[in-house]
């Protein structure tokens, strides 16, 4: 299978997760307008287990580092199989609300208040399951993130004052998503063997805990997102009938999305053999700040926000950026 062989190679793999974490929630936007978030996250998940599969059947089986996927997935142990997929689980129960909390309150408030407060849990967590790296850096980045959220968060406050809207709703989702989200990573990570080159019988590598992390995404989806069709958060409710009534187009951009991010969660697992989870897991969640500067550049969030708040939201990405600087340089 393909391996990492550097860290600078592992911080490049980062930034593109970083990217694709950022940028999969404009495919939600690019759907039909009238295109339910609980419609699109189907095709989303889809296009998860899609290219995890394919990623595993190519890059996962080629090479003479590793084990390749079929037979490493043959001699998988039930535990870590069920770490894997319960990462899958936890995963999708955060990342339904992310979505929900992007489609109540835009993409510039849900990433840095649910991604930002899931890069300081998750930091913390996997830093205690594999103290990698230079403690102090790495939360002194966290603790500028952490300051980032907070002015963010007043950022939206403000506008939502100024439009009449109560922010509540959108800003406890994204904070619930956070908590879980922050959660999931450690669960994949302890599934796998740590040195990617030298495997060991019955742990997983990076390609089948992928693999097994998106089908827990599938199944647990006939759950989570069953009952928000029924139930959901605002509107009316809606049935597996309107799903396939949908066109071409929203179909198709639910499953780039996935595609897009599960190559961010790719890149993410294969850097953090050089890494550490901690540094890859935070640095990854930089996506904040790319997500941050779609919402507000490209599809204006922001836009008529009283006074003040610009400096609010330069102040947010400046922090965000220094906080992400001293995470690379954790290592």
């Amino acid at each position: 299978m393909f391996i990492i062989e550097t860290y600078t190679l592992a911080v490049i793999f980062c930034v593109i997760t970083m990217f694709a974490w950022g940028s999969w929630a404009n495919t939600q936007k690019l759907a039909a307008k009238d295109w339910r978030f609980e419609l699109f996250y189907w095709d989303y998940v889809l296009g998860i287990v899609l290219f995890s599969l394919l990623f595993a059947l190519t890059a996962g089986s080629m090479g003479e580092g590793g084990r390749p996927f079929l037979e490493d997935l043959s001699q998988a142990d039930n535990d870590n199989i069920w770490s894997a997929v319960l990462g899958g689980i936890l995963f999708n129960a955060a990342n339904i609300l992310l979505v929900a909390a992007i489609t109540l309150a835009g993409m510039s408030v849900a990433f840095p208040v649910g991604i930002g407060l899931a890069l300081v849990i998750g930091v913390i967590v996997n830093y205690i399951d594999a103290p990698v790296g230079n403690s102090t850096l790495l939360f002194g980045g966290v603790a500028l993130i952490v300051l980032a959220i907070l002015l963010n968060a007043n950022a939206y406050r403000k506008l939502s004052a100024q439009q009449q809207k109560v922010p509540t709703k959108g800003l406890v989702l994204a904070v619930v998503a956070g908590l879980l989200m922050g959660l999931f990573y450690k669960y994949v990570a302890n599934s796998m063997f740590p040195d990617f080159a030298n495997p060991i019988v019955g742990k997983l590598s990076p390609y089948t805990a992928v693999f097994l992390f998106s089908l827990g995404i599938l199944a647990s989806n006939f759950i989570f997102n069953a009952v928000l069709m029924k139930k959901p958060f605002e509107g009316a409710p809606v049935s597996f009938k309107d799903y396939f009534s949908g066109s071409s187009k929203s179909h198709l951009m639910g499953i780039i999305g996935g595609i897009i991010w599960c190559i961010g969660m790719s890149f993410s697992i294969l850097a953090s053999d050089k890494a550490g989870p901690a540094i890859s897991y935070g640095l990854g969640q930089g996506a904040t700040v790319v997500a941050a500067l779609w919402g507000i550049v490209v599809w204006k969030e922001f836009k008529g926000a009283p006074k003040g708040v610009g400096g609010m939201l330069n102040a947010m990405l400046l922090l965000y950026i220094i906080g992400l600087g001293l995470i690379i340089a954790a290592r």
